[in-house]
C-alpha cells in the first residue's frame, strides 16, 4: 500500500473515532444520571481492557506496557475531571472545553518535549482562552464547576496527546492501548468503593457502558494510538479537532442543547483557534512524532 493510500485510511479511522467521542458526550450524560460516575468509568474501562485483550496479550511487551501504563494514568486523570465535570454541565459545554486539549497539547509538547512554540500558536492559545470565556460566561447561567472540572480534563488530555505523538511511532499501538485501558480499570475499580458504594449496572445503562466501553474506548484509544503512530503530528492534530464539532453536533442534536449567540461566537472562537494551531508550521513531521 502507497504512503498516501495509507494515510488516508488511517485519516479515515481517526475522523471515525473522534464521530464516535463527540457522541459519547451525549451517551455518558445519559448513563450517570442513572449510575455513579466512579462505577460507570470502573465498568467502562474494563469492558475496554476485556475488549483488547485477545488481540493484545501476545504483543506486549515490557518496555511498551510500562509506558502505556504510565500515559494510562495521565487518562485516568483527564477522564475523573472530564465525568465530573460533564454531570455538572452541558454535553455541548463539555465536549467544546474539552476541544481544547489540541490546543494545550502544544503547551504540553514545549514543556514536556522543549518543541519549539511559535508566538502566533501562543497567540491561538489565548484566543481560545478568549473563546472559553464567552462560552462559559454568556449562557443562562454563570460559569460553573462543571466548565471548570472539564478544563482541567482538557489539560490533562493535552498532556496525553502530547505523551502519545512522544511515544506512539516507538510501541505496538495495540500494546499502548491495552496498557491503558487497564491501567484505568484497575485504578477506577480501587477507587469505586471509595467514593460511592459498588452495585451492579441497571439494563438502562449498560448500552451506554457498552458503547463507551468498546466503541469510545477499545476502539476509540487504539484508532487515536495507530493514528498518532503512523500519521504526521499536524494531520493527526487536525482530525483530533473535529472532536467538540461532532460533540456539539450531537448535543444539539440528542440533548436538545441550545447555545446563546456569545456562546456560539464562544465556540466558533474556540473551534478556530484549535485549526489554527494545527495549521501553523510544526517543527518536524515524521509520522507523527516530534522528536
Amino acid at each position: 500500500m502507497s504512503v498516501h493510500k495509507r494515510r488516508l485510511l488511517f485519516s479515515l479511522l481517526l475522523l471515525t473515532v473522534t464521530a464516535v467521542w463527540g457522541w459519547t458526550f451525549v451517551v455518558v450524560k445519559d448513563g450517570i444520571a442513572l449510575y455513579g460516575v466512579m462505577g460507570f468509568l470502573a465498568v467502562r474501562f474494563l469492558i475496554a481492557a476485556l475488549a483488547l485483550a485477545p488481540f493484545g496479550v501476545r504483543r506486549i511487551t515490557r518496555k511498551g506496557f510500562l509506558v502505556g501504563c504510565g500515559i494510562g494514568v495521565v487518562l485516568t486523570i483527564s477522564y475523573v475531571f472530564q465525568t465530573y465535570g460533564l454531570r455538572l454541565t452541558s454535553a455541548t459545554n463539555c465536549g467544546l472545553i474539552t476541544g481544547l486539549f489540541v490546543v494545550f497539547g502544544v503547551t504540553w509538547n514545549r514543556l514536556l518535549f522543549r518543541v519549539k512554540t511559535s508566538p502566533a500558536q501562543w497567540v491561538a492559545v489565548g484566543a481560545s482562552l478568549v473563546g472559553l470565556g464567552l462560552l462559559t460566561g454568556a449562557g443562562p447561567t454563570a460559569p460553573n464547576l462543571g466548565d471548570l472540572l472539564t478544563l482541567g480534563c482538557a489539560i490533562a488530555f493535552g498532556a496525553h496527546l502530547a505523551l502519545l505523538d512522544r511515544y506512539a511511532p516507538r510501541h505496538d499501538p495495540v500494546c499502548l492501548a491495552l496498557a491503558q485501558m487497564a491501567t484505568s480499570a484497575v485504578a477506577f475499580l480501587i477507587l469505586w468503593p471509595l467514593v460511592e458504594h459498588p452495585a451492579w449496572p441497571s439494563v438502562q445503562v449498560w448500552p451506554a457502558l457498552l458503547i463507551c466501553g468498546v466503541a469510545a474506548n477499545a476502539f476509540g484509544f487504539l484508532g487515536q494510538t495507530a493514528g498518532q503512530r503512523e500519521l504526521p503530528a499536524i494531520r493527526a492534530s487536525m482530525l483530533l479537532t473535529m472532536e467538540p464539532v461532532f460533540a456539539c453536533g450531537f448535543g444539539m442534536l440528542l440533548a436538545g442543547d441550545r447555545l446563546a449567540p456569545a456562546q456560539i461566537a464562544g465556540g466558533v472562537v474556540m473551534i478556530a483557534a484549535l485549526v489554527t494551531t494545527n495549521l501553523l508550521p510544526h517543527p518536524v513531521e515524521d509520522r507523527g512524532v516530534v522528536r
